[in-house]
């Protein structure tokens, strides 16, 4: 109460006790948002001692929690009355100040209480403190004494005691300002929850209660609401009281989930996100089972937090374009089904300095960085974290050791109850005394970890392990030895990840908790120099498309040959029409880096009877006619569409044979035919002329001409004349056919110790073949010489499972299981690039390669993994991996055969396999220079 006898907050005349605690228009409003609208005219009709011996002893029925009336009644009645007292006091003086003399203490006389700040830290601040204290106990005569002379003497010369007290008052006034704040939202949640007719939480008022006691030690006011507190009834009255935070004290609010049982609307849930404004801090939703729709909303909307935890398993295509202007850090960790980042994921995020992805299916390095790079501000980055590490920033024990670059990158990948290492970043270059080959998969699944586990449970020691002692055992590594890496993403197991991540993101600070250094960025970029193509051809800066064509046509391309001792070879078409078209192709790649992916053979119209798909288990492009694509099904069909238009062109379906299509080859001389293998041994020779243009026709077509089985067959290649044909299969033979009388003209037995997978003509010799087998050997033969001895034999270190010509024959094309893909010199068989793709560890991860843009790159997929390799054929340097996605979260495709499109640059297809949840086998066209985001561009000018 104030001494000027009128109230100052109302201006009433005569302000009495009463009327402070009660009657006065602020406390009216705090004393009507705690009790019921029956019971108010009894509380506020009383006089001063029955209003307290009522409240104090009531027992009725006047709360709004769980707690009993009384005790609501004494703390606030305690608040107002501080509040009142405070805000008005004027009255306390110091009286005394003395400096302390002698050796003990002197007690005060009657009626006084003394402070002392007898060896205080800080005289000032002990002498506030003790004020502050006396104040609290109501003492009002108080002698101060303190052992500093410097103190006294600045207290009596400057008056800085009436100061103190000053400081006091204000101090006192920031803590009735924050029980104010308080009061008023636990009156304006309670009148809302009136509103709504719903019970109010108390929760929700002990959040209240703690921002209050923030408030009053000078520290930053948050409200954390805890959503697992929370029931739906909750929120709409606590998004009322937020939309007036701006006009508040409370510094900023958070919402955490913390595994809510009950299951809140989502809805709810965004409006209560948006109702704190630009308030709003942290956002962890990491426990929460988010739907769909609601994160499509959050994504696509955004949210005025600083940081963002999200964890869901309906997040499979990221694509962040809302308005997270005040973003600094996301994290995603745990995202397991998250596989790629959309093109403008993060458009809308340029304060967004720290990203968290950890334990996601990312694994494409090159749209990954293309979108991490549109990031002005990022500095932190991490696909796997530090075992002591819990957020983005440097790892404590790695940061000690700047200056050192070696580091061996340990993740650990964890099956059962066996722990593995992997090594992610170490190249032979950096520690040259260690030789490495790394066979680190780039793909996160158990299948291609088996072959690795089954030899730690047979005892066998791990090469990895070993190198990694050799490491350590060299002090190389830079790190503690509990520096070990969990939870990483497919990318982490990409060669040379953590180089090519440094030299494309140039801002980039710390990745994977560790501190990139200037001689780390120096050394990455010679990394990516060495194993990666730039751009096609090696153009690393801006070039005229006449001064490309005018360097190919010279063979002064620039070409890098890491072995000086191979001679440039020439093509045998170097002024074709289709060499210029190459150039100009390449001058437009890298114009879109999420290629267009089209499906062929899922065409809406293209149906069998019962609304059935066709399921394409072989294809082969037409030689001549470029709009042509011919598909052997697993039902025995065989099926030619015209794959610009999406037009079925001709359809076969034998009847009462339902038997796969394993082999397909159409004939160069005569367009119109193609020769058919199907698992039976059946062996077929069709003209597209005689195939009837409609689904469905179960007749056999008229001018189908048929040769003798060949039992178990795999494949079918007819020569560079038309005259030939060989047939190959599970056996150690092939046999030659006729292809003008149909005879089966001889059957040449074992050519290989195991079957024969492939068995492929020259593209320009009629009589030169070349043969790959399971027992490791790729063969050469020559029909002229009656193939008894083959001209040569080159061995994989695994078993063959494709083998294909150049198309110019100057090299041949190895590919072996699990990734070992090699080019040969076609003359003798010797080596030429090993290509270094790396291994899964799966013995049944079948792989096939094919060329693409004449032989200027090769393309490589396995039966095990969703990605195409991109190499450069001269170099061996990868141009780039695309990640054959599926349109539905959870399914898993995989890469079952592949071609080069003859006639389109930078242009291939994939026949892909889904295995879940239902078996889908489908023909995808990939578009390098088209965008995925514009389809139509896929077929602009083909």
């Amino acid at each position: 109460m104030s001494n000027e006898g009128h109230c100052v907050r109302c201006g009433y005349q005569m302000e009495t006790n009463l009327h402070a605690l009660r009657d006065c228009g602020f406390s009216k409003a705090v004393w009507k948002a705690m009790i019921l609208s029956l019971a108010r005219n009894s509380f506020f009709s009383t006089n001063l001692n029955l209003w307290l011996n009522k409240n104090l002893s009531s027992q009725e029925v006047l709360k709004v929690n769980e707690e009993n009336w009384s005790t609501q009644f004494v703390i606030l009645y305690t608040s107002l009355a501080w509040t009142e007292s405070f805000v008005n006091s004027k009255s306390c003086e110091l009286h005394r100040i003395q400096v302390a003399s002698g050796d003990h203490w002197r007690k005060p006389e009657k009626g006084w209480v003394k402070l002392n700040t007898d060896g205080a830290f800080s005289k000032i601040r002990a002498i506030l403190e003790g004020l502050n204290l006396a104040w609290m106990f109501g003492f009002r005569q108080l002698e101060l004494e303190c052992d500093n002379a410097l103190v006294v003497e600045t207290i009596l010369a400057y008056g800085a005691g009436a100061n103190m007290l000053s400081k006091l008052r204000r101090d006192w006034k920031s803590l009735t300002d924050s029980l104010i704040v308080c009061l008023f939202f636990v009156a304006s949640y309670l009148d809302s929850c009136k509103r709504h007719e719903v019970c109010p939480n108390s929760a929700v008022l002990s959040w209240f209660s703690e921002a209050k006691v923030q408030k009053s030690c000078q520290e930053k006011c948050n409200i954390v609401v805890s959503l697992n507190r929370l029931k739906n009834d909750d929120i709409p009255p606590l998004i009322d009281v937020f939309l007036a935070l701006d006009l508040s004290d409370i510094d900023s609010v958070d919402v955490l989930d913390h595994g809510s049982t009950c299951v809140l609307n989502e809805e709810h849930i965004l409006s209560l996100m948006n109702a704190t404004k630009l308030k709003l801090r942290v956002i962890d939703l990491s426990s929460t089972s988010l739907k769909k729709d609601f994160l499509q909303d959050l994504c696509h909307v955004g949210l005025p937090c600083r940081i963002l935890k999200l964890r869901s398993n309906n997040i499979q295509k990221l694509d962040m374009v809302g308005r997270f202007m005040r973003l600094h850090t996301l994290n995603l960790d745990f995202c397991t089904l998250l596989t790629s980042l959309q093109k403008d994921c993060f458009s809308c995020m340029p304060n967004l300095m720290c990203l968290s992805m950890c334990e996601t299916r990312v694994a494409d390095l090159w749209t990954t960085t293309e979108v991490l790079a549109e990031l002005p501000s990022l500095l932190e980055l991490r696909f796997q974290n530090c075992l002591c590490c819990k957020d983005t920033g440097p790892c404590n024990l790695s940061s000690r050791e700047k200056g050192s670059l070696n580091v061996i990158n340990t993740c650990s990948y964890s099956a059962g109850e066996t722990t593995i290492g992997f090594l992610s970043l170490q190249e032979s270059f950096m520690v040259p005394e260690v030789h490495i080959k790394t066979d680190i998969s780039s793909k996160v699944d158990e299948r291609k970890f088996s072959g690795y586990l089954q030899d730690r449970s047979e005892g066998s020691p791990s090469p990895l392990q070993n190198l990694r002692v050799q490491y350590e055992s060299k002090n190389v590594s830079g790190t503690s030895d509990k520096d070990i890496w969990h939870h990483p993403s497919p990318i982490c197991f990409e060669k040379h990840y953590r180089a090519y991540m440094v030299a494309s993101l140039p801002h980039l600070a710390v990745l994977d908790n560790l501190p990139i250094t200037k001689k780390e960025k120096e050394i990455s970029k010679t990394i990516v120099s060495e194993f990666y193509e730039y751009l096609p051809y090696k153009h690393n800066r801006k070039k005229n498309v006449v001064n490309i064509l005018q360097k190919r046509e010279t063979g002064t391309s620039g070409v890098h040959y890491r072995n000086s001792s191979k001679l440039k070879q020439t093509y045998c078409y170097g002024k074709s029409q289709c060499f210029f078209s190459r150039s100009l192709s390449a001058a437009r790649f890298g114009s879109s880096m999420w290629p267009s992916l089209h499906p062929v053979s899922s065409f809406s119209h293209i149906y069998k009877e019962e609304n059935k798909r066709l399921r394409p288990r072989q294809f082969e492009y037409h030689p001549s006619n470029s709009s042509l694509m011919a598909f052997g099904t697993l039902d025995g069909e065989i099926v030619v569409v015209n794959h610009e238009t999406g037009n079925l062109v001709g359809y076969n379906s034998s009847i009462g044979m339902i038997n796969s299509v394993l082999g397909l080859c159409w004939l160069k001389k005569y367009p119109s035919k193609l020769v058919a293998g199907f698992d039976n041994g059946c062996l077929k020779l069709f003209d597209v002329n005689h195939m009837p243009a409609k689904l469905g026709d179960r007749s056999c077509g008229s001018g189908a001409v048929y040769f003798e089985d060949f039992e178990q067959l795999t494949s079918v290649h007819v020569n560079s004349t038309d005259d030939q044909f060989l047939a190959s299969g599970y056996s150690k033979g092939v046999a030659l056919y006729d292809i003008s009388t149909g005879k089966r003209l001889q059957v040449f037995t074992n050519m290989h110790r195991e079957p024969i997978n492939v068995a492929k003509f020259a593209h320009h010799s009629p009589c030169m073949f070349a043969t790959s087998s399971f027992d490791k050997d790729v063969k050469m033969w020559d029909l002229r010489e009656k193939p008894e001895n083959p001209c040569y034999t080159a061995s994989s270190s695994r078993g063959n499972v494709m083998v294909c010509f150049s198309p110019d024959d100057l090299y041949l094309l190895v590919s072996a299981i699990d990734n070992e893909v090699n080019q040969l010199l076609a003359v003798d068989g010797r080596l030429h690039t090993n290509f270094n793709i790396t291994s899964t560890g799966s013995a049944h991860n079948y792989t096939r390669s094919y060329y693409m843009n004449g032989r200027d790159y090769i393309i490589s997929g396995s039966c095990d993994e969703h990605a195409v390799r991109i190499c450069c054929a001269q170099t061996g340097r990868r141009l780039r991996d695309v990640y054959i996605e599926g349109t539905e979260s959870g399914k898993s495709i995989f890469v079952q055969s592949l071609r080069g499109d003859p006639f389109r640059p930078f242009n291939f297809s994939v026949l892909t396999s889904t295995m879940r949840p239902t078996a889908k086998q489908e023909i995808i066209k990939v578009n390098l220079l088209a965008s995925s985001h514009d389809a139509d561009e896929s077929f602009r000018d083909q």
